[in-house]
């Protein structure tokens, strides 16, 4: 007989099966036809990034939940694109969601875009950095308050600047 333990373990594995195969299915067209300040080709992006941060920046991968260091991240500061190095967001706003990811209430003004994604048959809302067009992660409608919104990025697609 499965224990309680079991299928929640195999429910998490099946999740990460399906967020790692997120990039397999591109997400809505619309952000391709945006322009963006900061272009550079694939092959240059390829170059200039970590394999992990050019999969979910460029390609809207999902990096596995528990495995960035700035889920641990306590220190006054910004977070920035890790494609460009735009200010996305300040630790003011971080929280610990539980989910796995950095998570934040509420990005920088005029930092971010967002896109509807219906990829993985769901409806969620992607985030992008505003500068570069790189995928960060997504937003939903149950965060803190002041704003009930949790911003989901994935750790690799940042980077944290100490105060």
């Amino acid at each position: 007989m499965m224990s309680r333990r079991h299928t929640l373990l195999g429910l998490g594995a099946f999740s990460a099966v399906l967020a790692s195969a997120r990039g397999l299915f591109p997400s809505s067209a619309a952000h391709a036809a945006r322009s963006y300040e900061v272009t550079h080709t694939d092959a240059e992006w390829q170059k200039l990034l970590k394999p992990d941060a050019y999969r979910v920046l460029r390609k809207a991968g999902t990096e596995r939940p528990y495995t960035s260091p700035l889920n641990k991240e306590k220190r006054a500061g910004v977070y920035t694109c890790a494609g460009c190095a735009l200010p996305l967001f300040s630790s003011s706003t971080k929280f610990d969601s539980g989910t796995g990811w950095p998570s934040f209430w509420q990005p920088l003004e005029k930092a971010v875009v967002e896109e509807s994604d219906t990829t993985l048959f769901m409806k969620r809302t992607e985030v992008l950095c505003r500068r570069c067009g790189g995928h960060l992660g997504h937003v939903f409608d149950d965060g803190p308050k002041p704003t009930g919104l949790r911003y989901c990025m994935n750790g690799v697609s940042l980077d944290f600047k100490a105060a």
